[in-house]
């Protein structure tokens, strides 16, 4: 079998049809994947970008307030100039190509992100926090709320809920199942050792998530206490900047940072979504990748102006099957996220484990004779848990399960 199947190093739209042409459906719906995130994340970049200008510019009291995120991305014009910024930053450096833009933006980016979470998460650690009634809370014991689980009430849908969210985040962080990592993997050298990489990755990609929440959880708890805690958009553009503004003067320059990571963070993710695009339009239409680039641009110009609009003149509201009711991004976010994403991985999870075999990618690994000690775990996962679990996220995510049961 490994000696059958050609290593491709192609990208998604043919990758997955060199490993077997009754497959190749599978490459384009993994192409799908990107070409729908690239329509709303650089509006998300948008709102980042614009709550970094207001702390730079203003000291933050008005992005505390009540109403504020929600006068800003109901309103015509602002969120489409700061979309418009952040999708040309990520558009350029896409441009310059794999090593003269994306490999030189990530080594002077990611450092400098990585050092700014580990200032950030540290710094949450010490701030206290006296109540108007005299209760006092601390940082210490903001992590304690983070770390330290709390299995009361917890029942099985609520557990296959926080597993969801954990998966889906854990696509996002890994690229999972929207072709950046086989894109990426596509300009790997031979004689990279992959065990080392993949080891790498598992450290680094947990650090960072933990550290990240270190950064967050602690100090929205100090200030606000367990009622401050929500997720997505209320966390990052409601909650945090009430605690900014409750750090008095310490406010505006932990709030600069903070949005600068979160900046850079969403950037290098932008650049991955866009590259893929780019690289697999490079491969299927033979067109070099300035001409592409811009191609792809102006599609994400357009689409992403027309999220914008989903707050104002293109608002609506449609119940999704998963029981949320959302808006034109929340729609995107569904059919990309909820649906799409588990639905490739459970597909793939058996052409690797049932179709192609486990041992051919194995046999990639230990290529250059480095042994992957947990090719038997590899194996019993790939076949057996891997396709269960994201059978099981696929109908909890889409919301069928309430459907079928």
């Amino acid at each position: 079998m490994l000696q059958s199947v050609e290593k491709p190093k192609k990208n998604a739209l043919r990758a997955f049809e060199a490993l077997n042409p009754k497959w190749k459906f599978l490459g384009k719906l993994t192409f799908i994947v990107p070409t729908l995130i690239m329509t709303y994340y650089s509006v998300i970049g948008g709102w980042i970008t614009k709550y970094f200008v207001t702390y730079i510019i203003s000291d933050g009291k008005d992005a505390a307030a009540d109403g504020y995120f929600t006068a800003f991305i109901t309103s015509d014009i602002a969120p489409i100039v700061f979309m418009l910024v952040f999708l040309a930053l990520t558009a350029w450096i896409v441009y310059r190509g794999v090593e003269k833009g994306i490999e030189k933006f990530s080594k002077i980016i990611m450092p400098g992100l990585i050092l700014l979470i580990l200032i950030i998460a540290i710094f949450s650690l010490t701030l206290t926090h006296t109540d108007a009634d005299g209760t006092v809370r601390t940082g210490m014991e903001g992590l304690a709320f983070y770390v330290k689980p709390d299995f009361s009430g917890l029942t099985v849908k609520r557990f296959l809920e926080i597993l969801l969210d954990a998966m889906s985040q854990l696509f996002f962080s890994l690229s999972v199942s929207m072709g950046i990592m086989i894109t990426y993997g596509s300009y790997v050298k031979n004689e990279v050792n992959l065990n080392k990489a993949t080891n790498q990755i598992e450290i680094f990609d947990t650090g960072v998530a933990f550290l990240a929440g270190m950064m967050i959880i602690p100090a929205v708890f100090v200030f606000l206490g367990t009622d401050g805690m929500a997720s997505g958009p209320s966390l990052i553009f409601i909650s945090l900047p009430k605690v900014f503004d409750s750090m008095g003067v310490l406010g505006q320059p932990v709030a600069i940072a903070f949005f600068l990571m979160m900046g850079f963070a969403a950037l290098t993710s932008c650049v991955s979504v866009m590259e893929t695009l780019v690289a697999n339009c490079m491969e299927l239409y033979h067109k070099p990748r300035k001409k592409m680039c811009g191609a792809v641009g102006i599609y994400s110009l357009i689409t992403a102006v027309v999220i914008c609009l989903g707050y104002n003149k293109l608002y609506f509201e449609l119940k999704l099957p998963n029981g949320s009711v959302g808006q034109l991004l929340d729609v995107m976010d569904y059919i990309s996220n909820s649906f799409l994403m588990p639905f490739i991985s459970l597909l793939t999870s058996i052409l690797i484990g049932w179709v192609i075999g486990p041992d051919w990618i194995i046999g990639e690994v230990e290529r250059n004779g480095e042994h992957f000690k947990r090719a038997g775990l590899y194996r019993f996962m790939i076949r057996y848990v891997v396709p269960l679990v994201m059978l099981i996220l696929f109908l909890v995510s889409t919301g069928f399960v309430d459907l079928i049961f």
